[in-house]
């Protein structure tokens, strides 16, 4: 693996549900270089856990995804980012209900908003208009979570949420996405 150029790096932040899920999702990818799990459009700086679980802080659970666009293009973080989570269920993911895992996409350029909003424009399109719930809203903050929650796929891989809820999509995007993973170099 080569060396990576820090000044070309980018972020993107996305929530998807559970920070455990998305976090070792988006691990797997090539031209990802850290994904760290967080808060992030809520109302209060440096949340806790439990104050983002009582779902009155307005945080969502999210990552940061700093990523190599020379490997890796926003566009195809965002098609796995839709494709590993339900972006038409207002905050809710499976038996995660709560504001804190509603769908959101947090830009840090027009840029990517603009591909945000164009591609939930084409999802819509096929699943029928106004089906997509996914926020798109500016990034004002990003608070990284407490650090027990860092790797917790990898901590614990026999952990029953891991093997009933994450080991599924991690096994989509092995299947559906291979051409994007680290190991397709």
């Amino acid at each position: 693996m080569g060396s990576i150029d820090v000044s070309t790096i980018k972020t993107a932040v996305f929530g998807g549900g559970c920070f455990w899920c998305t976090e070792a999702v988006f691990e797997m990818l090539r031209g990802v270089v850290s994904v760290t799990p967080g808060y992030a459009g809520g109302t209060i700086d440096n949340p806790t856990y439990e104050q983002v679980c009582t779902g009155d802080t307005g945080h969502a659970e999210v990552i940061r995804i700093e990523f190599d666009p020379s490997k890796i293009s926003y566009r195809d973080l965002l098609t796995v980012f839709f494709a590993t989570h339900d972006s038409t269920t207002l905050n809710r993911q499976g038996g995660d209900v709560g504001t804190q895992y509603r769908s959101v996409i947090l830009y840090t350029d027009e840029a990517q908003k603009k591909d945000a909003e164009k591609q939930i424009k084409e999802i819509d399109n096929e699943k029928g208009s106004g089906h997509v719930v996914t926020e798109v809203v500016p990034l004002r903050g990003f608070f990284s979570a407490e650090a027990y929650h860092k790797d917790y796929y990898k901590r614990n891989p026999e952990a029953a949420y891991c093997q009933i809820i994450i080991n599924p999509k991690l096994e989509k995007v092995q299947k559906t996405f291979e051409k994007l993973l680290a190991s397709h170099q």
